[in-house]
């Protein structure tokens, strides 16, 4: 089973594809969508949604799995990310693809064992279980960790 997770941001999304087969989780793909920082919201959006479809083109995931929004950041940033997220879902939704949508406390549980994980103790652990020689950019390491999230809770622990 072909899992894309994504991390959803309007200044740098990141996705990650991992493959379920043989018993184990295999490293597909991942990287950072990073809209102009200086285009206006609706522009970096719209990018957004591109990149998104062609990824999910590209790769074509059975299942998509997304970072939820976390508690504790203030109102207009959630609802920038909120922004993000919604772009997300509708590209998924395009493709006609199953989404899940797992807390950032969950995902770190999963993967990692200690929900307050580091963005670097978090990278670090998705390139020992995935097997990759370089550690990832924080927020491709952040989408490969929820498909590992997403692996782990349909009962398919590598």
């Amino acid at each position: 089973m072909r899992i894309l997770g994504i991390d959803p941001g309007t200044r740098r999304c990141g996705y990650g594809a991992v493959e379920w087969s043989s018993g184990r989780l295999h490293y597909l793909e991942c990287g950072v969508i990073e809209p102009p920082r200086t285009a206006p919201l609706a522009a970096r959006l719209a990018e957004l949604s591109q990149e998104l479809r062609e990824v999910i083109s590209e790769l074509a995931p059975a299942v998509v799995a997304v970072e939820d929004l976390f508690h504790g950041i203030d109102a207009r940033a959630a609802l920038t990310l909120g922004h993000a997220r919604g772009v997300a879902l509708a590209a998924v939704g395009l493709a006609d693809l199953a989404v899940h949508a797992y807390p950032p406390a969950t995902v770190k549980r999963s993967v990692a064992g200690y929900g307050r994980a580091g963005k670097e103790q978090m990278a670090e652990v998705v390139r020992v279980l995935l097997a990759m020689k370089r550690r990832p950019a924080s927020d491709a390491a952040d989408a490969l960790a929820v498909a590992i999230c997403h692996a782990h809770h349909t009962g398919k622990r590598p």
